[in-house]
């Protein structure tokens, strides 16, 4: 009760504090769940899992403090030094000397033991690029050379690279993130429309182009076409869902990520919340996830300003689209794509820049107008 009177005393939303602290909860408890066995098998440690994520929530969470109690307006002084840095990341993550290869993917910058991928901070900042733009070009949204053009050219930088590190799922999320924050912000829909229509044959390419990509397309329209190759990860998730039915199997008795599922503790946690919880606890993650996404809007709207609007609008844009794709494609609605369930899937880039996000949140809310009623 203390606690809950703190969190409402900070001036910040409330609701989505303690939507943000059950997630990060629910995804400490299910990364354990769902990794134990694997790491019991390759790090003789049921725990080795348990103790990373511990980490990288303490240390999202101490970001997170940092960010709310700082002035979201210093963001927009230095949000071209930010986006110099991001970039430069981008280009050194391509140097085999300053990173590592899993799956393929060159994403990951390794010092020491540790390892991020710059394509996370780089969709933070897109998002405060755009935000930026739109409040310097305001009066200029419907000119295609000054208004649109600048912001096209910025997303370019970023999604050129990350789409060959590769990381197509990535380039789509600040891809949409940022026609997204263009619409709402009120360019001229024949902008949009066009730009659409022109770049959409070339992901067409960068899909027809990679066989992998290709065999995603197919493990999506009809799994069962190759059930033991290209289909087998989402037939799996299929089995998770079914075992789990409406109460659950149990927490902790799911058999599914007992070797059976490929990336349980990552993109496909889902699944595991889905066999072990069941529909009871998939339904809670969607609601949540509905929550905080309602909570960001809330503060878009009562922002001070149109940057904390702008800023506010795509942080939860990012955050809620890139949770609702995954829980997408763990149902097999959608291609698999690599993406993470923000706060809930293991992974230290993911969570420290999802609470960084969170914080810059909760800095915008508490700057909102004192008397408004948060409801």
């Amino acid at each position: 009760m203390i606690a809950l009177n703190k969190i409402r005393n900070t001036n910040c939303d409330s609701i989505l504090c303690i939507t943000v602290a059950i997630l990060v909860l629910i995804g400490i408890v299910m990364v354990f769940s769902s990794s134990a066995a694997y790491t019991v098998r390759d790090h003789n440690d049921s725990y080795y899992f348990l103790k990373k994520q511990i980490l990288w929530c303490v240390l999202g969470t101490v970001l997170l403090l940092f960010t709310k109690t700082l002035d979201y307006h210093k963001l927009h002084q230095y949000a071209y030094p930010i986006m110099v840095f991001t970039f430069l990341l981008l280009i050194i993550v391509t140097f085999p000397e300053f990173s590592k290869k899993v799956g393929g993917a060159r994403r990951w910058l390794t010092l020491g033991g540790f390892s991020f991928q710059p394509s996370e901070l780089a969709k933070f900042t897109l998002v405060l690029f755009i935000a930026k733009s739109l409040v310097k070009r305001a009066d200029k949204l419907r000119n295609f050379a000054y208004g649109y053009l600048p912001n096209l050219i910025v997303l370019g930088f970023f999604f050129i690279p990350i789409l060959f590190q590769p990381d197509f799922g990535t380039a789509m999320i600040i891809f949409a993130v940022t026609f997204s924050m263009l619409f709402i912000a009120g360019l001229r829909k024949k902008f949009l429309f066009l730009s659409i229509l022109a770049i959409v044959p070339f992901i067409a390419s960068a899909i027809l182009t990679a066989e992998y990509r290709t065999k995603r397309i197919i493990a999506f329209v009809d799994p069962w076409k190759d059930p033991s190759g290209i289909g087998f990860q989402v037939i799996q998730s299929f089995y998770a869902f079914g075992r789990g039915g409406f109460w659950g199997t149990g927490l902790g008795q799911s058999s599914q990520k007992l070797f059976r599922l490929p990336e349980a503790h990552t993109d496909f946690i889902f699944s595991v919340i889905g066999e072990e919880l069941g529909f009871i606890g998939t339904t809670a993650i969607v609601i949540l996830f509905s929550i905080f996404i309602w909570r960001g809007f809330i503060t878009a709207y009562r922002a001070k300003d149109p940057f904390g609007t702008h800023l506010a609008t795509g942080l939860t844009l990012l955050i809620g689209l890139q949770a609702f794709i995954n829980l997408g494609v763990a149902s097999g609605l959608l291609p698999t794509k690599g993406l993470t369930l923000p706060f809930i899937s293991m992974g230290g880039s993911s969570m420290l820049v999802t609470m960084l996000s969170v914080g810059v949140l909760l800095n915008i809310s508490k700057q909102a107008k004192k008397g408004l009623t948060m409801y």
